[in-house]
């Protein structure tokens, strides 16, 4: 990839194999998710084996919905998470806790439906904030977008990840609406939930490279 192209996070891992795949394609992060109701719920044996092989070399994130306190931080230390992912209503005070007890850096995510909920995001002072689109009663992996128009009404000096449906189709045009910190990739490069399709991922990545290194030089 391109130096200055947006991060990759790739989610809904739940495989050593498609793990190694992303991280040899330049994934700076790949999802493991620990909300039940997931069709994409990573075991946390799994999610250990990806630790130990790949943390090196990529960021370890655990993806959680309302979780205990006490269950993030089990979890984050059998899984040797290096970042959490947190998805659900957890406040500010949750986020700070969660990140002292885990020593992981954390993103909060956000379904977008509003300009009210970028601005809702501003209460969260942590490492990274996700933009997410909100469909079927689901907390991500829904396979849709969302107006990418209203990220240009965002305030805030928090680095920034876009979510929702991106796939190798749509991602360079999300990149050039929101001039994104990283974007992250869920159904939009699966063969089935749960499991990556190889080709697809790394058009996805290619994608992305070409989004950056297509977009006109700054003026001198």
């Amino acid at each position: 990839m391109e130096a200055d192209a947006p991060r990759v996070k790739v989610c809904g891992i739940t495989s050593l194999a498609d793990a190694e795949v992303a991280a040899a394609l330049g994934a700076w992060a790949v999802g493991t998710i620990f909300y039940p109701r997931s069709p994409r719920r990573c075991d946390p044996d799994e999610a250990a084996r990806i630790s130990a092989a790949l943390r090196r070399r990529v960021e370890i994130c655990g993806v959680f919905v309302n979780a205990s306190l006490d269950g993030v931080a089990s979890i984050a230390d059998a899984a040797g998470l290096t970042l959490l992912q947190l998805h659900g209503d957890e406040g500010p005070s949750y986020c700070a806790e969660a990140a002292r007890r885990t020593g992981c850096q954390v993103i909060k995510a956000r379904q977008v439906r509003s300009p009210a909920d970028l601005l809702a995001l501003r209460a969260f002072r942590t490492d990274f904030h996700m933009l997410d689109s909100s469909g079927r009663g689901l907390r991500g992996g829904t396979g849709e977008t969302w107006d990418w128009e209203m990220a240009r009404r965002r305030r805030g000096d928090i680095p920034f990840i876009v979510s929702g449906g991106l796939n190798p189709g749509n991602v360079a045009a999300a990149i050039a609406a929101t001039d994104p910190w990283g974007v992250d990739t869920a159904s939009g490069t699966e063969a089935e939930p749960g499991r990556k399709d190889p080709v697809v991922l790394e058009a996805f990545f290619a994608a992305v490279a070409g989004a950056r290194s297509a977009a006109p030089a700054p003026a001198p």
